[in-house]
């Protein structure tokens, strides 16, 4: 597992040359969900301190003695009764989506007295089974998730359709952004995560790359 990682970190290095970008512009998440403790631990020990999760509760057993020092991101789907523990816990939510979700996220940080680095999922594709905004709403959502809840969007994240070529809508992210005045895009994953960086990652969420196939 360790060996992988620094297979990964070098080549998000020379990705980061190729594009032109000064190194460590790219955060890597390693995608830990549903990996068991023993395959996560390496990783932890060869100095990996950002891991990404799917599920509030999987992440609150798993992290939960190991917490201090880390930054933990959601990149799962987030359930609105889930977003107390999810403002408490994470560190980034990447998926927020939906007004109803824009709103409770606003009322737990409020009652929490802080705030994790939020990103807005845009369903870039617009695949009918995929979670995000649609990109024509991207904008609207954003000044939403700003004006009228007052919640901190620092980025934007996506996941492209399988089996089409993933850079016309990592650069369809990137213009969203930029008309946003967003900086942080989370985009890319193990087979695309150098075209990614390319196009402007600012973070790239690996998973079987680094740890294997999921359990």
């Amino acid at each position: 597992m360790s060996q992988a990682l620094a297979q990964i970190q070098d080549r998000i290095a020379a990705a980061e040359i190729r594009a032109g970008r000064p190194a460590g512009s790219v955060t890597l998440v390693a995608v830990s969900k549903t990996q068991p403790w023993e395959h996560i631990a390496p990783v932890l020990d060869a100095g990996q301190k950002v891991f990404g999760e799917n599920r509030v509760q999987e992440a609150m057993e798993r992290w939960g003695r190991h917490r201090e020092g880390l930054e933990l991101r959601l990149i799962g789907p987030l359930q609105t009764n889930k977003a107390r523990e999810a403002v408490a816990f994470f560190d980034v939510i990447e998926t927020l989506d939906r007004e109803k979700l824009a709103r409770v996220l606003a009322d737990e940080i409020q009652r929490a007295g802080k705030a994790p680095r939020l990103y807005v999922q845009v369903n870039i594709g617009e695949e009918a089974q995929k979670a995000g905004i649609a990109p024509a709403e991207a904008d609207a959502f954003i000044a939403a998730c700003r004006g009228t809840y007052g919640l901190p969007v620092e980025g934007l994240m996506c996941i492209p359709p399988f089996d089409q070529d993933p850079a016309p809508h990592f650069a369809a992210l990137r213009a969203i952004a930029a008309r946003n005045g967003i900086e942080k895009l989370s985009m890319g994953m193990s087979d695309d995560f150098e075209i990614a960086i390319a196009e402007g990652a600012t973070s790239v969420r690996v998973g079987s790359a680094i740890f294997g196939s999921r359990g």
